[in-house]
């Protein structure tokens, strides 16, 4: 009765490692945030193993059925979307209920957004502080944005398209300007690295709508 915690590729299907691809024909059952993103992924690897869906606002009712497999001695993988599970997704409910019952949980390393964008950003990351995707509400966000102002380490914030130029324009209202880089379609075809301050890119991404969710990774402050 392990719960493993696998990493999938971010864009380009070559980064899935031999690890990966075993455990994941190997347990019982793998645990998806969306079964149809998922199933194809399996499908290009021709794995049958069966599959389950494990998505935010309804993961409490989801959370007894895969922890009683669990229980049972099934062992399962738990998958996101892309990328490592746990990571601003809602798999880490079912992370911390497989722990509070004492059960294995054992991560399979891989891709991440994150850990990629700041490898190409250029920026310190000897220190960095991850903060995922920022609030929904206009007035909580701006908020939250100003207790992240004076931090002197790197910041990395996912953004998705929809959102973004709102978010970027307040960042650079609240933080002024700072050296960024924006990732895009990291791993795949059209992977991009913009570099700038954030106004700049505040303004590119207005005049150059870009697809698809991206990683904002922010220099620190410094006195």
């Amino acid at each position: 009765m392990v719960l493993y915690v696998v990493a999938t590729p971010i864009g380009n299907l070559e980064d899935i490692t031999f690890r990966a691809l075993r455990i994941l024909k190997e347990v019982d059952l793998i645990v998806a945030e969306d079964t149809r993103h998922t199933r194809k992924l399996l499908t290009h690897f021709e794995i049958q193993t069966p599959l389950n869906s494990f998505f935010e606002h309804r993961e409490n009712e989801k959370l007894a059925p895969i922890l009683g497999k669990l229980k049972a001695g099934k062992n399962i993988a738990l998958v996101s979307d892309a990328g490592t599970p746990g990571i601003s997704d809602p798999g880490f409910r079912l992370i911390r209920a497989a722990i509070e019952e004492n059960m294995d949980v054992v991560p399979i390393p891989g891709p991440c957004a994150a850990i990629a964008c700041l490898q190409a950003a250029g920026l310190p990351t000897d220190h960095f502080f991850f903060v995922g995707f920022l609030p929904e509400k206009p007035g909580k966000r701006q908020k939250y944005i100003e207790t992240l102002k004076n931090l002197p380490h790197t910041i990395v914030i996912y953004l998705s398209r929809w959102k973004a130029a709102k978010h970027l324009e307040e960042l650079a209202q609240i933080f002024g300007e700072r050296n960024v880089c924006l990732g895009r379609e990291i791993t795949k075809m059209h992977e991009e690295f913009w570099r700038g301050s954030l106004s700049e890119l505040a303004k590119k991404v207005v005049s150059q709508p870009p697809k698809g969710e991206m990683t904002l990774v922010i220099e620190g402050f410094k006195e």
